[in-house]
């Protein structure tokens, strides 16, 4: 008996793993706005009711897909920081990870980070996965200096770092904020074609930008 509950188990993994992919498959090729649970089921030869055993919504499919692609992306940063080099570079290691991440997987980075879904309201299991790029940049720079904040940015400063666990100044945090947000905009205008014709290939331009945004956040090293 625990055996045929083991192999149902490993099947209903195996199921859901093929659908994930055929939605990423669909992500890329036919946007977020023309994802449905009937379409995923129609190109994997399953009746419609089969798929909703897996996923009975089209938003709980959407969330899987965006926590998946947070915790690449989360993993991918992690992964590229190095605790022993010098902060500067370990911000540059991380945010160059990010862009990679983001070109080897545009369809899955524009889900978490391009326009939102119109009916679609992310659930609070989106939120740990979602703060893992944030959470290795503020390590980062948790020694980095304070600097002086109106009382509302502060205590919005303080909010945040709290949420990320992490004891960096309000000052510090709001400044890797402001970094983080040029960092997903330029790989965004990337990955939206807004450098061609102009800045191609990018990368000098974005090793500058991440050096110069280092600066500003306060590291040194």
């Amino acid at each position: 008996m625990a055996e045929h509950r083991t192999t149902r188990h490993q099947a209903r993994i195996a199921a859901i793993r093929q659908i994930k992919d055929e939605a990423r498959r669909q992500l890329r090729e036919d946007g977020v706005h023309n994802l449905s649970l009937r379409g995923v089921a129609r190109s994997m030869g399953f009746v419609s009711s089969a798929i909703y055993r897996y996923f009975p919504s089209r938003d709980e499919l959407l969330t899987a897909l965006i926590i998946d692609a947070y915790d690449a992306l989360g993993e991918a940063a992690e992964q590229a920081d190095d605790p022993g080099a010098p902060r500067t570079q370990r911000w540059a290691r991380v945010c160059r990870a990010v862009r990679a991440w983001a070109l080897a997987n545009p369809a899955e980075y524009m889900l978490i980070y391009g326009s939102p879904i119109p009916g679609y309201q992310a659930p609070r299991d989106t939120v740990g996965p979602a703060t893992r790029v944030a959470k290795v940049l503020t390590t980062i720079a948790e020694d980095a200096p304070d600097s002086p904040l109106s009382p509302i940015l502060a205590k919005q400063m303080t909010d945040t770092a709290a949420a990320l666990d992490s004891p960096i100044a309000p000052g510090a945090m709001a400044r890797v904020v402001r970094a983080w947000t040029q960092v997903s905009g330029m790989v965004s205008f990337e990955l939206f074609g807004q450098f061609r014709g102009a800045i191609e290939p990018a990368d000098e331009f974005f090793d500058a930008a991440v050096a110069d945004l280092a600066e500003r956040v306060g590291l040194d090293g």
